[in-house]
Order: C-alpha cells, then structure tokens, then sequence
C-alpha cells in the first residue's frame, strides 16, 4: 500500500530532486504538490514545482499556489543560493501543466478530510507557512494527519541563514512554532543529518550519464548549487537536504535520531528561527519530534541513484 503524501515546496534545486524521489517511487502516492514563498516568491515557485512534475512525466499529479508571504513577518528569499528563478541550473521550458484554481491551503485541508484519518503525510520541504495555515483554518484535520516529516532546523549545525538559524525556519518561525506545538507526530531532518548527505563528483557525472531527461537537469541543479555550498562549507560536494525526507518514508532504516524536544525561538534578537533542541533531554519538556541525527549516505545515494534512473 503506497503512502500518501502532500508534499508542500518552495523549489528550490534540492526540493527538486526530493520531488523526482517521490514521483520516481511506487512506495509513495503523491496526493499534491503545494507551493510556497521561500527560496524565491510565490509566482516563482508554483512555476519551478510545475516544471518538475512536468519533467517526471507526472502530469497526473496536481499542483496548487499557497501562501505568498509569512504569517506575520515580511518574506525573506534565498536567489544568492538557488538563482533568480530559484532553479537555476538549466533551462527548462514553461510548464503546459495548469496550475491548479483551488488554494493551496484549501486543498491540504480538503485532502486531508477526505482521504482516512491518519493515512496522509505532510512533507513540508519549505517555510511551515501552508501547514500552519491549514490547521488554523480547520483545526479539525490536525488530528487526522498521520505524521509531518519535514526539512527544517538545526541544532548541531545551528544556522545556514543566520548564525542560530535555518531557512525554512527562519522565513516563517511563527508558522514553525505552532506547527510543532500542533500534536503532529513529526520527524525532522535537520541540517545535522542533511548536511552529511553531500553530492559526490562521481554521483553528479552518473546522474548527467542516464539516459532521460531527469538525470541530467539534476546533475544541472546540482552543479550550480555546488557552487554555494562548496564556496561556503569548504566541502567537497552540496547537501540535498529535501531529499532526506523522501528517503526517510522509503528507507527509514538508513536514518537514525531519536525522540526529544524541540521549541522554535519566535523573540530572540539575535537567535529569531532557531529550534532549540533538548538533545540531552535537561528541559523536562515532552518530546514533540523524531529529530534525526545522522544517516547512510551511501545507502541514500544508491536510492536516489536507482529511483532516478527509473524518470523520464
């Protein structure tokens, strides 16, 4: 029985790729695909998740405009890392795929009462603010998510944004802050495990070698993302962060975390968008996250190695 996800993005070269992972694998039903403001504006990423499902040949699969903006502070973006369309890296033509009238937000909640309680997993590889939108408006389909598996904080690794804080956090920390006080059973990958996922040379040259289409736009994306990671890190190769959910749902065996606290930091002058993690478990706080620690990099690229090979 495949598993059912809504996958909820700001495209984004690495939400890219974890977007192909999904389509590319029969353990996984994507229900949707919902855009959101974060790397680059709304108009832009609705745009980047059309070309890529168009690009997986998954015309099937839907895709809807969220939020534009956070719930209560100006969008930050990210065009130094990802370009200024967001997908730099290679052309892709304008999508034929409609975008969807129905608003994003509408169709998560709409989704999510009609399909069985507890059979729908939110992916949220963006800012929260759509999954923090969907339960304000109908707090009835909180209970009825199975779990969140999301990309979003750090705590070892503290900031790529800031010095305390990660992106997809740091653009919508309000929206984060309740989203892990919703109840959701969440598991979260962090730039503590994503930041071991790094691309190799030889991954990237066999992912241009596939035949399709798909193998070589990401060893493109990967390629020009390279670049910003390998400037900033000093590492050899770039994180795929997104990408770690999608191998979580397939193969959780390749992670390892474990259950503890994590509170989102809304106030703080210079520590705004942090997720204070109790990794040593002092707060006395109930664990609210599957905080995920480390992984099988080899084992993750022989998956996405596989299942990309499968695409278009």
């Amino acid at each position: 029985m495949a598993q059912k996800i809504i996958i909820d993005t700001d495209p984004g070269q690495d939400d890219a790729v974890a977007i192909l992972l999904a389509l590319a694998s029969p353990e996984i039903e994507v229900l949707g695909v919902v855009a959101v403001a974060g790397n680059v504006p709304l108009a832009l990423t609705e745009v980047n998740a059309r070309k890529i499902v168009e690009l997986a040949g998954r015309t099937d699969v839907p895709v809807f405009a969220g939020c534009d903006r956070p719930l209560a502070r100006p969008l930050v973006t990210a065009e130094h890392v990802h370009g200024k369309t967001g997908l730099d890296g290679i052309d892709l033509p304008a999508p034929g795929l409609p975008l969807q009238a129905q608003h994003g937000v509408e169709f998560i909640i709409e989704a999510l009462r009609r399909e069985a309680a507890g059979s729908v997993t939110l992916v949220p590889i963006g800012p929260l603010t759509n999954i923090a939108e969907a339960f304000r408006r109908a707090p009835d389909i909180i209970g009825r998510v199975k779990r969140i598996v999301l990309m979003g904080g750090a705590y070892f690794e503290v900031g790529n944004i800031t010095p305390a804080a990660e992106f997809n956090i740091y653009v919508d920390p309000e929206a984060a802050s309740e989203v892990f006080a919703s109840g959701v059973p969440i598991v979260m990958m962090p730039l503590d495990v994503t930041h071991r996922a790094l691309t190799s040379r030889d991954w990237v040259e066999a992912m241009r070698a596939l035949p399709g289409r798909c193998g070589p736009a990401v060893a493109s994306w990967t390629d020009f993302f390279e670049r910003y990671d390998r400037e900033k890190y000093g590492s050899s190769g770039a994180p795929l962060h997104d990408p770690c959910t999608i191998a979580w749902l397939i193969r959780p065996e390749l992670f390892q975390g474990r259950e503890i606290n994590v509170e989102i930091e809304t106030e703080g002058r210079f520590t705004t968008g942090m997720t204070v993690a109790d990794w040593w478990r002092v707060s006395g706080r109930a664990p609210n996250a599957l905080f995920i620690r480390d992984l099988d990099r080899d084992g993750m690229f022989a998956l996405l190695t596989e299942r990309l090979a499968r695409l278009p």
